[in-house]
């Protein structure tokens, strides 16, 4: 799996990829920094995916499960996650500073990708506004139709009788305690 990751954001088969055009002999931030404690081939995509099988492997390892210093696991467990959390921030971080690059070197591009999200946000709202006024519409007719049926009693016939009689046949009949 590690090799289907590393070529996945590049369209480039599995490897290091190249330094960024432009960029002559600046490495990658995706390979290996210098004085890292890295593979010389690993990515940071790869440490990723390696650090998530450890925080993964960690909690379900047969050693934890039948150990039984809970301090111990504990103490693994989270530097497992802590090593996870710190390859994503150098992950996010690389992927930020390409943005950065981007919006240096093409700012139009930027202003494309903000107005198509303030499109899409603009058509999410409108269907939400139109799901609210399909509701909205469905209410006030459940109204209307509970006014109309108050309405109706003046057709009832006249005597007092009649009256409470056609009220009481509305009226559910009181539980009985068993």
């Amino acid at each position: 799996m590690a090799g289907s990751l590393s070529g996945m954001f590049s369209g480039q088969p599995p490897g290091p990829p190249p330094p960024p055009p432009g960029l002559p002999g600046q490495a990658s931030l995706l390979q290996a920094a210098p004085g890292a404690p890295r593979p010389s081939n690993s990515t940071l995509v790869d440490e990723l995916e390696s650090s998530f099988e450890a925080c993964f492997a960690s909690l379900v390892s047969q050693d934890y499960v039948n150990g039984t210093d809970q301090e111990e696991i504990r103490t693994g467990v989270d530097q497992c996650i802590q090593k996870f959390l710190d390859i994503a921030r150098q992950t996010e971080c690389f992927f930020l500073q390409k943005r950065l690059q981007l919006s240096v070197q093409k700012p139009d591009q930027v202003i494309k990708e903000d107005v198509s999200e303030l499109r899409s946000e603009l058509q999410r709202k409108d269907a939400l506004v139109q799901k609210h006024l399909t509701k909205l519409r469905h209410w006030q007719q459940v109204l209307e139709d509970i006014n109309v049926q108050h309405k109706k009693p003046a057709e009832i016939p006249q005597g007092s009788l009649a009256y409470l009689e056609q009220a009481s046949a509305n009226i559910p009949a009181p539980l009985k305690p068993t």
